[in-house]
Formats: C-alpha cells, sequence, structure tokens
C-alpha cells in the first residue's frame, strides 16, 4: 500500500505512536488510509451541510474496509463575495484549493482519496488536485440547491441581483425585492441554476471522476447521502484496482465533457476551468478545441439563466447521463472510455433515458444546432473570448454599437445604476482579467442590473473579466490578452463602434488597425492595484484566461 511509507515497519513507530495519539488503532492502521478532503464551512450555503456527506463517505470506507481520515478545505463564496474586493479572491482560491489538497495527499500518502466540494472553484481545484496527486481518487459533491416557485415564478440567486436592477429602474417595488431575498435560497446547495458550480458538478460526472448523479441529486435529497456512502464504498474497488485519475483523465474524455457542456449550456467558466483541469492532466485544451466541438454538438436544454429550469428539473428529467445518451444517438461521445464506477462511459449510460423532452430535448429537435458556448476572435480578442450564447436573445446575436468604456468594474455599475447606459450601447470593462483585477472578478453585478432594467435585449457587455454562471445576455468575457498585457481591449476609447457576430464567431472595434497601433505605442500600463499578499502573487504568476488562468 502506498500508505506503509508513513506507518510499516519499525523504522516507523515514531509515525505510528502520533496515529495512536489520535485514537488510531493497529487494526485501522492495517488497512488502506482514505484522505478525504471536506470543504465544509459555514460561509457558502453548497458547504454548509457537508459534514452530513463526509459522514456518509466514511461510512462508506468503513464498510468496504478502508480507514478513513478527513481533512479540512477552503472555499469562497462567489455569491457573497461578488461586487466588491472578495470577488478578486475567487478565481485565485482555485490554485489554493488545488494546492492544499495537493500538499496534503503527497504530504500523508494516502493510498486512495475522496474529494468532496460543491461550489464555483472548489470543484475544479479539487480535479486539479486529483490530477496532480494521482492516486485512486473520487469526487462527490454536496448536491444542488432547490428552487421553490412563489408568485407563479420559479426563484434562484439571480432572481435577487436581478430585482436589484429593476428596483434601481423603478420597475419594482423594495417589498418585491425583499421577498424575492427570502425565498430565493431555499436551504443548503449550490445555486439552483445552470451556474458555475452545477456546470462543474454535472461535468465532473462527464470527466468519470464522479458517479452517476453527482451533478444533479438535490443537496437535501437522502439520495444524495446514498450516493456519497456509495462514493465512500467505491474508493476502495478503485484502491484494489489501482485507477488513477491518469487512467480517466484522458484527451477524449475532456472532449467528452466540452460536448456535455455545449449540449447543457453550461456557464462559460467551464472554459476556464476544463482547460486548467486538462493542464494538470498533461493535456492541452485550448479555445479552437471548444469551438470545433460547439459547432457539432447541438444545445439540448435551456436552464436558468438561459431558461425556465433548473437542475432539480435536469434530475427529473434523467440527469446528465440521460444528456450523454441522447448525445451518442449521433456519435458525439466516446463511450468506451473508463470511469471511476470501474465500468466504461457506454455502460454507465446503457439504462439511461430522456424521461422529460421539455426539459432535455430530442437531438433532432434541438434548442440550436451548435452549442451553447462560443468563442469570438477579432482585432480585440486575437486570443479569444466567451460568451454563453444559449442565454444570448436572438436579436443580440448580431449587434453593433458605440463602446462605453469602464476601467473597473466598480465604475461600470455605478454608470448603470445611475441610468448613464443607453439602448444599443457596449460597455466595455477593462484591465479585469487574471493580472489586471488581479483574480479576474465575475460581474454578476453589471449584467443582473442591466437585465433587471430590462436592457439585456438592447446592451451588450464586454470584458477581459469574468461573468457569473447565472449571467444572461450578450454578456462576452476573457478578453484576451487583457488589457493589463497590452491587449487590444485596452486600444478602445468612448464611442467607437464595437462589432459583435456570435453566429460568426466576430467580435472587432471598427477602428483602423494603424490607428490601433498607434494607440497601443503611447498606451502604458497602470500601476498594478493589489501588489501584496496572495493576490500581488497570484497577479505576477498567472496566465491568461485563453489557457484557463492557471499559474506557473
Amino acid at each position: 500500500m502506498r500508505s506503509d511509507i508513513v506507518k510499516k515497519g519499525i523504522e516507523r513507530a515514531p509515525h505510528r505512536s502520533l496515529f495512536k495519539a489520535m485514537g488510531y488503532t493497529d487494526e485501522e492502521l492495517a488497512r488502506p488510509l482514505i484522505g478525504v478532503a471536506n470543504s465544509k464551512n459555514e460561509i457558502i450555503p453548497g458547504h454548509i451541510h457537508l459534514d452530513s456527506v463526509s459522514e456518509a463517505v466514511k461510512a462508506g470506507i468503513r464498510m468496504a474496509g478502508g480507514t478513513p481520515i478527513e481533512f479540512a478545505v477552503i472555499g469562497v463564496c462567489d455569491g457573497i463575495a461578488m461586487g466588491h474586493t472578495g470577488m478578486k479572491y475567487s478565481l485565485a482560491s482555485r490554485e489554493l484549493v488545488a494546492d492544499s489538497c495537493e500538499t496534503m495527499g503527497r504530504a500523508h500518502s494516502f493510498d486512495g482519496m475522496v474529494f468532496i466540494p460543491n461550489c464555483d472553484k472548489i470543484v475544479p481545484g479539487m480535479l486539479m488536485a486529483a490530477a496532480r496527486i494521482n492516486v485512486p481518487s473520487i469526487v462527490i459533491s454536496g448536491g444542488p440547491m432547490l428552487s421553490i416557485k412563489k408568485r407563479g415564478i420559479q426563484l434562484d440567486l439571480n432572481s435577487v441581483f436581478e430585482a436589484v436592477g429593476a428596483f434601481k429602474a423603478g420597475k419594482t417595488s423594495e417589498e418585491e425585492v425583499l421577498e424575492k431575498e427570502e425565498y430565493a435560497c431555499p436551504g443548503c446547495g449550490s445555486c439552483s441554476g445552470m451556474f458555475t458550480a452545477n456546470s462543474m458538478n454535472c461535468l465532473t460526472e462527464v470527466l468519470g471522476m464522479g458517479l452517476p448523479g453527482n451533478g444533479t441529486i438535490p443537496a437535501v435529497y437522502a439520495e444524495r447521502i446514498r450516493l456519497a456512502k456509495k462514493a465512500g464504498m467505491q474508493i476502495m474497488e478503485l484502491v484494489k484496482l489501482d485507477i488513477k485519475p491518469s487512467d480517466i483523465l484522458g484527451e477524449d474524455t475532456f472532449r467528452n465533457a466540452l460536448a456535455v457542456d455545449m449540449a447543457l449550456g453550461c456557464s462559460t467558466n467551464s472554459v476556464l476551468h476544463l482547460p486548467a483541469i486538462a493542464h494538470e492532466a498533461g493535456i492541452e485544451i485550448n479555445l479552437d478545441i471548444v469551438n470545433e466541438i460547439s459547432a457539432k454538438v447541438p444545445n439540448l436544454c435551456r436552464l436558468a439563466p438561459a431558461g425556465p429550469h433548473h437542475v432539480q428539473d435536469l434530475y427529473d428529467a434523467g440527469g446528465v447521463q440521460a444528456v450523454m445518451k441522447e448525445l451518442t444517438k449521433k456519435g458525439l461521445l466516446r463511450t468506451d472510455l473508463m470511469t471511476v464506477t470501474g465500468k466504461t462511459v457506454g455502460e454507465n449510460i446503457a439504462t439511461a433515458a430522456v424521461l422529460d423532452n421539455t426539459v432535455i430535448r430530442n437531438i433532432d429537435n434541438p434548442y440550436s444546432p451548435t452549442g451553447g458556448i462560443a468563442v469570438l476572435r477579432g482585432n480585440i480578442a486575437q486570443d479569444g473570448a466567451v460568451v454563453k450564447k444559449s442565454g444570448v436573445a436572438p436579436e443580440m446575436m448580431v449587434h453593433k454599437g458605440p463602446a462605453r468604456v469602464y476601467d473597473s468594474e466598480d465604475d461600470a455599475i455605478d454608470a448603470i445604476y445611475k441610468n448613464r447606459i443607453n439602448k444599443g450601447d457596449v460597455i466595455v470593462i477593462r484591465y479585469e482579467g487574471p493580472k489586471g483585477g488581479p483574480g479576474m472578478r465575475e460581474m454578476l453585478g453589471p449584467t443582473s442590473a442591466i437585465a433587471g432594467m430590462g436592457l439585456d435585449r438592447d446592451v451588450a457587455l464586454l470584458t477581459d473579466g469574468r461573468f457569473s454562471g447565472a449571467t444572461r445576455g450578450a454578456s462576452i468575457g476573457h478578453v484576451s490578452p487583457e488589457a493589463m498585457e497590452g491587449g487590444m481591449i485596452a486600444a478602445i476609447k468612448e464611442g467607437d463602434m464595437i462589432s459583435i457576430d456570435i453566429p460568426a464567431g466576430k467580435l472587432d472595434v471598427e477602428v483602423e488597425e494603424n490607428e490601433l497601433k498607434e494607440r497601443m505605442r503611447v498606451w502604458k500600463a497602470p500601476e498594478p492595484r493589489i501588489t501584496g499578499g496572495y493576490l500581488g502573487r497570484y497577479a505576477r504568476l498567472v496566465s491568461s484566461a485563453g489557457t484557463g488562468a492557471v499559474m506557473s
């Protein structure tokens, strides 16, 4: 066993004495030692209940003959961090999650590991760690939050953000905003739409690193606890067979994940996280591959914010496995790939079926013949930009309008709330990329304000930062190279005409090339906003959004 290095032989008597100081018996130490990375905390609603998930996992490990050893992992709540300095730490926390799990796993030589995440950066961070450590591993998330109906409307976190915009525009009352506040998030779980957390939990299934149901079984269902017990038992089978992440995470696995991403209409953040996880597995996933897959995979689901359904509806309709089964009808998935079940993708989905074609459309009747995410390129996005086109109104798929330029999210949202934005405008928010932010803030505030004011069919947003998975509308993020690195987004001036053609994959500022070059010749990078602490170090080491914003 891998753990023999910390527990076997006379030389390890001091090590065993430390285990015994914690109450471990010789019988427990004789079994495989399984690290349980638990990100339970009291600041994220998706994580508040993870102690019960962890207890179920540990019960499963013990039932199958192993010894669980739990340790804690940090997590940032994107919703609570949204709209202020805290959001600068969100994406950056992904690397801390990965680094801390790697440190614990390798320092203590676990025979296998179970990762318990649930929300935005914790899921990809743990998957990155699993790829790095490369011992038998399985992921079991905490499950999605329920959406409940109030006054005939299914509510979610985005309902509250958009209600604030509607209030600022005089379209709703303070009482109506406060009512949504009370009921939009009814209990534990990852926020109920196809936002980033649920996107990544669903894609964990497709990557073969989570059991079927990982992405969609609601947090409050007993089935979630049963799945956690099964995950605990299954890690022991993976240890026995020595099935490691490197046996699962191949290039075709990531192509499968991108295909399901397109079918589900996942968060644009998946285009940051999948390349980062692939990078840890020694595989390159670039934006050209994203567009290649998007061009041939139809969009089958329109979950919030793109449509009326929530993840509980996807669960009722057959879940991720049913979406995968639908894609196989046209040969859009590799089905011979290994998963943590010990079986192939094809074996896992053999009995899967779509139970509701209003939630998961038939592959011959998709919402769109192409995927839910598109990569745009042009003179202001030479290395690409990303848009969740499944959430864009038809009339905004092609748009041209004057640039309204802001050098921070704070300035942009101030202008929006003061009614300085007009129909047809293209709001440009720059110096919010991985280096410029630093930390590449999500911008649910500006997009929700625009939607709440009823301008999401008239106004586009463009940024080198990123957008929340809860964002809808013509919100184009991840513009690369970012402004802080001298990307052409830094050359845009107030009133320049911005041309957006999402079907053609085009994004340009209508300014002569020589003029853009002259603007950049005299351009100087602003002073970094933060130079000390973790964010200062992150800004110095992080790569472009186009390559997953990984740290070198």
